[in-house]
């Protein structure tokens, strides 16, 4: 007596059979064609999807891995954007650890830690996934032209996806380090004074001779702690009698700086000659004895003295631009494009003083609108023997103001690790990093608006030689704080 078999169950639509092939998991290994398209699709789905290759046709324990870390960097990509699009100062503060107090600073690039560390992670993983993936596909088995298409293709979008993730490493690892190179760990966290941010910017070349070194120039940036709002105020390195603020130099000069000349060591009364008097004259470890452990150097806290007391605004901080780097950071930034009105010549000095520039000059900018290179940019800075100091100074904020401009978000991050390496040798300062998202937050705003700039020259009726301080504190304090127009009745 036979026994009827019992009818086979109908697969219900849209959901695999037990009893039906499933293309990705148990392919017609006859089929070189059937294998072709499948081995596509796994390469492609592990390209978009890591992970999902081997959920469908695999090691699943492996794919969940794998789709669980990508959907982990995807959720923490989404949120990175979010903040940098609605609160980016609270974004850069967590990652940064600017929010850590200085007692905790030591944990600061902990953050940037695990971020390089995710992404490294996520590189390596991506590299087994994909080579699982290969696996998986059984090239043996495609089509013979199509064998090398597939594997090609595994390999480039391999290096494409693991190379990102890899350089998005190294990138954040830079940053921690220019970060923890450029900025003080900690540091006091100074309020804004009568609005305003005001840090002194000193320019010269660190290089060889360092000990007679002289700040070539002298500005404040004040930044409206508001509008980030910028004004420059530019202070001729060679201006006489500059009053300081209370400290040890007013002490020392309670009626203006005054120069000396001696046997053995001299300085004139220029403002810029008071590295040379407190660093090598003087011991200017016992006038500023906290200079060094709060990232600064009695020649600074000297010269941010005289600024104080020239301008009549408290200067907090200092940034020193060494312009030895000078060049490396615009040759980072793609240049600066700068419209030249004058023929100016490359190269000088004091030796050919009287003799006409065609005889020592190496080179010379032309007239007329430039994309200049770091060292072109770092000439037309210096050039001042067939001008004036005062020509220079107007070119040295006309050079900083064209290198705010390049400072684009995309500028920056498409040429990240030349603009960080160049900022590491170029800069010091002693802005605490628990600052860094604020200011960040402010360099933003102050990118909407134009620089007002401030030169201390006898064309705004300063005469260096014998300049009137009260005319100069009321020029600052107008630019700063301009009257309220009063409106017509």
């Amino acid at each position: 007596m036979s026994v009827a078999s019992p009818p086979r169950p109908r697969p219900m639509p849209g959901v695999p059979s037990a009893f039906e092939p499933r293309p990705l998991l148990n392919p017609d290994a006859s089929s070189p064609a059937v294998m072709t398209r499948r081995g596509w699709w796994l390469v492609l789905l592990g390209f978009l999807i890591p992970g999902s290759a081997q959920i469908l046709a695999g090691n699943r324990r492996l794919g969940r891995i794998g789709l669980a870390s990508t959907l982990l960097l995807w959720g923490l990509a989404i949120v990175g954007l979010l903040f940098a699009l609605l609160w980016p100062t609270a974004g850069l503060s967590i990652l940064t650890g600017a929010w850590l107090p200085d007692w905790l600073s030591l944990l600061r690039p902990v953050p940037l830690f695990v971020a390089q560390g995710l992404l490294l992670g996520y590189a390596v993983l991506w590299i087994v996934l994909a080579i699982d993936t290969l696996r998986l596909v059984r090239l043996v088995k495609t089509g013979r032209g199509a064998r090398f298409g597939i594997a090609l293709a595994a390999v480039v979008l391999t290096v494409v996806a693991s190379g990102t993730a890899a350089y998005a490493a190294s990138a954040v690892g830079t940053a921690r380090d220019t970060l923890g190179s450029i900025f003080q760990a900690n540091g006091p966290v100074v309020e804004p004074s009568e609005g305003y941010y005001n840090i002194l910017l000193l320019g010269a070349d660190s290089g060889e001779g360092r000990d007679s070194m002289r700040y070539d120039s002298i500005s404040v940036v004040s930044v409206n702690a508001t509008t980030g709002a910028v004004t420059l105020t530019g202070i001729p390195r060679d201006i006489v009698g500059v009053p300081f603020a209370p400290g040890p130099m007013q002490e020392l000069y309670p009626d203006g700086h005054r120069g000396q000349a001696d046997d053995t060591c001299g300085w004139g009364s220029g403002i810029n000659q008071l590295r040379t008097e407190v660093e090598v004259c003087r011991d200017g470890d016992a006038l500023y004895p906290d200079a060094v452990a709060q990232g600064s150097e009695p020649g600074i806290e000297a010269t941010k003295d005289a600024a104080e007391g020239a301008l009549g605004i408290e200067i907090p901080y200092y940034v020193f631009l060494d312009m030895h780097g000078f060049a490396a950071l615009i040759d980072a930034l793609g240049g600066v494009d700068i419209t030249v009105t004058e023929r100016l010549p490359k190269g000088g000095g004091p030796a050919y003083a009287g003799q006409p520039a065609d005889d020592w000059a190496i080179g010379w900018i032309e007239v007329g609108p430039q994309r200049m290179d770091g060292d072109t940019a770092q000439w037309y800075a210096r050039s001042r023997y067939t001008t004036s100091d005062w020509d220079r100074m107007k070119r040295q904020r006309e050079l900083q103001t064209a290198i705010l401009a390049q400072f684009t978000p995309g500028n920056v991050l498409g040429r990240f690790q030349e603009v960080a390496a160049a900022g590491s040798d170029l800069l010091q300062t002693d802005l605490p990093q628990s600052m860094l998202p604020y200011f960040a937050d402010l360099a933003l705003k102050s990118k909407e608006l134009p620089v007002t700039t401030i030169e201390l020259t006898p064309e705004r009726g300063v005469d260096p030689e014998d300049p009137d301080w009260a005319y100069v504190q009321d020029l600052v304090r107008q630019a700063l704080h301009p009257p309220t127009p009063t409106p017509e009745p």
